[in-house]
C-alpha cells in the first residue's frame, strides 16, 4: 500500500468520549506523521455539544477535521456506518473517540495492510484491571473464539484499519461493529491483530450492568449465526430441532413402556406433558429450519458470501 493512498480516519462519539480536544490533535499529528493524504472524521452520534465546540476550534484552523453531526443518537454502529459512507478513501480507519490506544501506533495499523486486508489493534501490555474485568475479558475472547473459531484477543479495541472492499462488502448493523474482524474473515478477507501500545490515559473505570453483559451475549450468538449458518439454517436448527425431538421421544417411550408393562398410570404424571412439549417443539424448530432453506434456496441468486483477490487473464 503506497503512501499516496488517502486514508479516511472515522471516529464514532457515542456514549463514551474525551471532550477536551486533545484527542482530535494527537490523531492529527499522529496521521500527519504517515506521510499520507488523509481526512479526520467525527461523527458525533447524538448533540454533544462540549465535543462539538472544541472540534469546530479545530476545524477552523485544518481542513482535513471534518464533522458530521447525527440528527440523534442512533448507536455507535451508525456512527461508523455514517463515517464509512461520507468519506471517499482507500483505507478506512476507524478511532475509539477516547484515550485507548497510544495514537503513534497508528502507523503500524496502516503499514500492516501491506499484507493483509484489514488489521485490528490488540492493546498490549494491558493495563492492571481488576480481577473481574480480566476474568470477564477472557470469558467473553474464549466463547467468541471457540464458536467462531477465530481467535481474536482484544475485540474491545476500536482502532482499526482496513481497506475500502471491506467496508464495502461487509454489513454493519445494530451492534455488529465490534464484529467486523470475525465478518470480514467470513466474507474470506485477510485479517491480522496488531500488537499496539495501550494509552496511559485509558483508565476504564465503569461497570457495565447485567442488561449490557445480557446484549454482549446476544450479539455473539448473532455473529456466531451470519459467520456459520447465514446460507444453511437447517444446519442451526435442524441440530437443535433434533436434538430437542430425541430427547422428547426417549422420555415419551419410557412413559408409554412404564404403561404397558409396569401398569403405572398416565394421570397425573408431567413426564408425560414434558415429552409430548419436547416433541411438538423439536419438529417446530426442525420445520423453522426448513423454512430458512426455502428462503435461501429462492434468494440464492442475490447472495453473495465470497471475495475474488484477483483474476488472471
Amino acid at each position: 500500500m503506497t503512501n499516496n493512498t488517502k486514508v479516511s480516519a472515522i471516529v464514532p462519539a457515542s456514549e463514551r468520549y474525551d471532550n477536551s480536544g486533545s484527542l482530535a490533535r494527537d490523531y492529527l499529528d499522529a496521521l500527519n506523521e504517515t506521510g499520507r493524504e488523509f481526512e479526520l472524521v467525527f461523527v458525533l452520534d447524538g448533540k454533544h455539544s462540549d465535543l462539538a465546540d472544541r472540534l469546530l476550534e479545530l476545524a477552523a484552523n485544518d481542513r482535513r477535521l471534518r464533522i458530521i453531526q447525527l440528527a440523534k443518537g442512533f448507536g455507535e454502529a451508525t456512527a461508523v456506518s455514517a463515517g464509512i459512507e461520507n468519506t471517499d478513501g482507500s483505507i478506512v480507519l476507524t478511532l475509539p473517540a477516547y484515550h485507548q490506544i497510544d495514537s503513534q501506533e497508528i502507523t503500524k495499523l496502516l503499514n500492516e495492510l501491506d499484507t493483509s486486508d484489514m488489521a485490528v489493534a490488540a492493546r498490549w501490555p494491558r493495563a492492571a484491571a481488576s480481577r473481574f474485568e480480566v476474568v470477564r475479558r477472557k470469558a467473553f475472547h474464549w466463547l467468541v473464539n471457540s464458536v467462531s473459531g477465530i481467535a481474536f484477543s482484544d475485540l474491545g479495541c476500536g482502532a482499526r484499519a482496513f481497506k475500502r472492499v471491506v467496508a464495502d462488502e461487509v454489513p454493519i448493523y445494530g451492534d455488529q461493529h465490534r464484529f467486523i474482524p470475525l465478518l470480514a474473515v467470513r466474507r474470506g478477507f485477510r485479517v491480522r491483530e496488531v500488537q499496539v501500545r495501550q494509552s496511559e490515559q485509558d483508565r476504564l473505570k465503569k461497570s457495565y450492568g447485567p442488561k449490557i453483559y445480557l446484549q454482549r451475549i446476544l450479539d455473539i450468538f448473532t455473529v456466531v449465526f451470519l459467520v456459520r449458518f447465514t446460507k444453511k439454517p437447517l444446519r442451526f436448527f435442524g441440530m437443535i430441532g433434533s436434538v430437542t425431538f430425541l430427547l422428547g421421544a426417549i422420555f415419551l417411550v419410557i412413559v408409554i413402556i412404564q404403561r404397558l408393562f409396569l401398569d403405572t398410570p398416565l394421570a397425573d404424571r408431567p413426564a408425560l406433558l414434558l415429552s409430548s412439549l419436547l416433541v411438538v417443539l423439536g419438529l417446530q424448530i426442525f420445520a423453522l429450519g426448513l423454512l430458512g432453506e426455502l428462503i435461501i434456496f429462492t434468494h440464492a441468486r442475490d447472495l453473495k458470501e465470497y471475495t475474488i483477490e484477483k483474476i488472471v487473464n
